[in-house]
C-alpha cells in the first residue's frame, strides 16, 4: 500500500505513540528542573515505551494508549512551560508584519536611504502592473 495518501483526520497508531511520548517528555521537563533528574525519569519512561513496543494485538495497544493518555493527564504539571513563540507563549503573534503598501507612504528622505531597494521595488511594481494588464486587460474609470 505504498503511495496511498493517508485519510485526513485519521491518525495512525505509530503517530499516536510518538505524540504521547513527546508530550510525556515535555511534561517531565516541567516537573524536573535539574537535567540529570529529568534524564533519569525520561530513561525510565522510555523503558516503559520500549517494553510495550513488541505488542502486536491492536486492542491491547489501543488500551495502552488510552492508559498512557490518562496517566499523562493525571500527572500534568499545574503550570506547563510554553515556548515563547508557540500559542499561549508570551511572544505568540507579537511581531506585526506591515503590509507592502506601507512602503509607498515613506517620505522621500527615508526612501533615499535605500536607493537600490526602492529602485528595484518600483521596477517590480511596473512589471506586476504590466502582467496584470496582460492577463486581465486595462481597467477603465467607472462612469457615474
Amino acid at each position: 500500500m505504498a503511495g496511498v495518501p493517508p485519510i485526513p483526520g485519521l491518525i495512525s497508531h505509530t503517530n499516536k505513540v510518538k505524540s504521547l511520548y513527546k508530550r510525556a517528555l515535555r511534561t517531565l521537563e516541567c516537573w524536573y528542573d535539574r537535567r540529570e533528574v529529568y534524564r533519569y525519569h525520561a530513561v525510565l519512561m522510555r523503558k516503559q515505551f520500549d517494553d510495550n513496543s513488541s505488542i502486536k494485538d491492536m486492542r491491547i495497544a489501543k488500551e495502552l494508549i488510552v492508559k498512557g493518555e490518562k496517566e499523562l493527564f493525571d500527572k500534568a504539571h499545574w503550570h506547563p512551560r510554553k515556548f515563547p513563540d508557540s500559542p499561549g507563549g508570551v511572544a505568540y503573534a507579537r511581531e506585526v508584519l506591515p503590509p507592502d503598501w506601507v512602503l509607498d507612504y515613506w517620505h522621500p528622505i527615508e526612501k533615499a536611504q535605500y536607493p537600490d531597494y526602492f529602485a528595484r521595488r518600483e521596477q517590480r511594481k511596473i512589471e506586476f502592473m504590466q502582467a496584470w494588464q496582460k492577463k486581465y486587460g486595462k481597467t477603465t474609470a467607472p462612469h457615474h
